[in-house]
């Protein structure tokens, strides 16, 4: 999973230690209402569209960013869902990190789903009521707030 050079940066002076970081996720869906999932390299589990924002980015932008990124394919932001915090993750090389979320419903405009880079070994949609079992479970939790319809965006209270 290739590191932003802003994020190897910090890491010289931070080390392992715990880093905060502002990330961007997308439920993305087909017409037909399935949901584009990723299947992660770096822990093997399918995953929603996801991605670290870059110094200065709006996080709209970084999300569709990171859809054509990762999977080929080109959508349109509808609204945003969630902003929740992640629990920390500690990553194969010892680099622990905690994200700050903002979850976007997306719709996919065009564009055949396949693994556009290295973070992903696969691509697929997933019906709503057959997701995989191996989903990740921050994943699993957009989603399902993602799906509620409500118009307000979900957030600890």
């Amino acid at each position: 999973m290739p590191i932003p050079d802003f994020i190897r940066a910090l890491r010289r002076h931070v080390g392992h230690d715990p880093l905060w970081l502002s990330g961007v996720s997308a439920v993305v869906r087909a017409e037909d209402g399935r949901i584009l999932l990723t299947r992660r390299v770096d822990t093997g589990q399918w995953a929603v569209v996801s991605g670290v924002l870059e110094p200065g980015e709006e996080p709209a932008r970084a999300v569709l960013r990171e859809i054509a990124e990762e999977t080929g394919v080109r959508a349109e932001v509808l609204r945003l869902t969630s902003v929740d915090v992640t629990p920390m993750i500690t990553y194969p090389n010892g680099d622990q990190t905690q994200y700050l979320d903002v979850c976007f419903l997306a719709r996919h405009i065009d564009g055949d789903p396949h693994p556009a880079d290295d973070e992903n070994s696969a691509v697929r949609w997933f019906a709503p009521d057959d997701l995989p079992e191996d989903l990740a479970e921050t994943s699993r939790l957009r989603i399902d707030k993602a799906l509620r319809g409500d118009p307000v965006a979900w957030f600890r209270r």
